[in-house]
């Protein structure tokens, strides 16, 4: 078990943590949740002792190993990728140098053997005999292949190095794992096994995250950092994030006799114990929240961003034609005779293994780059608005907000005064002084909702995002995917969000190396079809 008792933090006037008591168990894991800047990362670091708070104590129960998920790429290169799974063990680790120093020795004395004996047992009662194999085959698991497990970790590639890093973390399954953003940089098949492996594991685990598909799987119980202090509600952030909002609701309906509000969440309690059989950790979930009662559940403080798209026009029959589109990257065939046409009602899943190819692809579309070969044509009424991976050349120069987001009004607005522009921005909640920041000091977030912003206010049919839920928070997730959900119009969509893609896309295009699949399905039906496994190892196999 670990403990946090009284724990205050504050850099200046700023108080992030006040008075903060609350205990992990053994056998549950914890989806750490908040605003950005709320002190998600900053709590995981007081825990493993990396910062000190001003007030308070962690406590741990005796004997047992903390392991945390290393975020500096480059604190292991001078050491081969193997060695850097194994020292994640840090006890093991100094059992099997020791041994190894000792057995070098040319003067090998009594004293020695009887260490060596010594080390011997204690190697073996730790693993120590199968610690390389099977450090071997979790690298594997996540994608390192054996070529470079031998390898100085900076002579691997850096995609690769938080594979590494998160198999350090995971490595001799420690009793309290910390693990802050560990599907960054991941395929979808890996953040699958990682959703199995934790879901299956036996001990503490808290984790922060973006990706709600991840929190829903593996969590047991969320930490929701808020307002200085921490709670912990029994169930995943899709329990945590509806019972909100219907408690919020309920509590704004004072016409409602408080019996039927009290039965409407019973009711929705027991749907959710029902419902929680779809996951691994079914039988430890379901007994929670079937003990669970309705005092514990409690409205969100969160200001959810209101992102309305609205279509000035409907979208026609013509749309979108994609005739033998190619494009190739200093040699490298991102992708080679892509033909589709899109249709009326179509959301569609762009994916690839290569994501640069489907960044690509949309710029190509959005005429920002130009394809090798192939043609492309959009349809008279189609208007659209795109969501780049990267913004930075929008922020150029020393605007504020509101001069920024003037430069994008489209023609047909007429009166493009203040409270006009101020409304788009305070709907992705830049208020009062806010709009008079310089777009120079933005965070990444802030730039996010800016250019959602920018997008909202060219009333679109046809909205393009590329990876649309980097830099923003959980609320802005979750209200940017309720409306692609909601809108009228045509979506494309390429998102490391498993929840994003699910929800919103009801037809997937996988961009290859060798042509196009091309499915009307939901994503998850795609990505669990081995059929389709099969016909991706053929396409990718093509250009191997």
């Amino acid at each position: 078990m670990i403990s946090v008792n009284n724990v205050t933090l504050s850099y200046g006037k700023r108080v992030l943590f006040d008075e903060v008591s609350l205990s992990f168990t053994k056998g549950n894991c914890y989806g750490v949740i908040g605003a950005n800047g709320a002190g998600k990362s900053t709590f995981l670091k007081i825990l493993s002792g990396e910062i000190e708070p001003n007030k308070g104590t962690v406590t741990i129960s005796p004997g047992e190993r903390m392991a945390v998920l290393k975020q500096n790429q480059f604190e292991f290169d001078e050491v081969t990728v193997l060695n850097t799974v194994l020292m994640g063990h840090s006890k093991l680790w100094e059992i099997s140098r020791e041994r190894e120093l000792i057995y070098a020795k040319e003067d090998f004395t009594e004293e020695d053997g009887m260490r060596a004996g010594e080390l011997e047992h204690e190697f073996g009662e730790m693993g120590g005999y199968e610690s390389e194999s099977n450090a071997g085959a979790l690298l594997s698991d996540l994608g390192v292949a054996e070529k470079f497990h031998n390898s100085l970790m900076k002579d691997i590639p850096g995609n690769l190095k938080v594979r590494v890093l998160l198999a350090q973390a995971l490595f001799g399954s420690p009793d309290i794992l910390l693990l802050d953003e560990p599907t960054n940089g991941l395929d979808i098949e890996t953040i699958s096994w990682l959703e199995n492996f934790l879901a299956d594991y036996q001990n503490i685990v808290l984790v922060v995250s973006h990706d709600r598909h991840f929190l829903d799987t593996v969590c047991t119980h969320v930490a929701d950092v808020d307002r200085q202090k921490i709670k912990i509600f029994t169930g995943n952030y899709t329990f945590w994030y509806e019972s909100s909002q219907l408690m919020a609701r309920q509590m704004s309906d004072k016409n409602k006799k408080t019996e039927d509000k009290r039965q409407a969440l019973i009711d929705f309690i027991a749907r959710f114990s029902a419902n929680a059989s779809k996951s691994r950790q079914a039988t430890a979930r379901k007994k929670a929240l079937e003990k669970l009662t309705i005092e514990e559940i409690e409205p969100s403080n969160r200001k959810y961003p209101g992102i309305i798209f609205q279509p000035q026009r409907e979208v026609g029959n013509q749309i979108l034609n994609v005739h033998k589109l190619s494009k190739s990257v200093d040699g490298r065939v991102l992708f080679s005779d892509i033909s589709f046409t899109v249709n009326k009602g179509d959301k569609i899943a762009f994916y690839s293994k290569d994501p640069l190819a489907v960044t690509n692809f949309f710029d190509i579309i959005n005429k920002e780059e130009k394809a090798d070969s192939g043609k492309f044509e959009w349809g008279t009424t189609v208007t659209t608005a795109y969501l780049p991976i990267e913004n930075a050349d929008f922020f150029k120069g020393d605007m504020n907000l509101m001069e920024w987001l003037r430069q994008w009004v489209p023609d047909w607005v007429t009166d493009a005064d203040e409270p006009f522009i101020r409304g788009f921005l305070g709907k992705m909640l830049f208020s009062g002084d806010d709009i008079l920041k310089k777009t120079k000091v933005l965070s990444g977030g802030e730039k996010v909702r800016c250019m959602i912003s920018r997008m909202m206010l060219q009333a679109p049919n046809c909205i393009i995002l590329d990876q649309p839920t980097n830099h923003l928070d959980l609320e802005s997730i979750q209200s940017f995917n309720e409306q692609c959900v909601d809108y009228k119009g045509i979506v494309l969509l390429s998102s490391h969000d498993h929840t994003f893609m699910e929800t919103v896309a009801n037809r997937v295009i996988e961009i290859t190396p060798s042509g196009a699949i091309d499915r009307l399905t939901s994503f998850d039906e795609y990505i669990l079809d081995e059929r389709i496994h099969q016909l991706r190892d053929e396409m990718y196999g093509v250009m191997a």
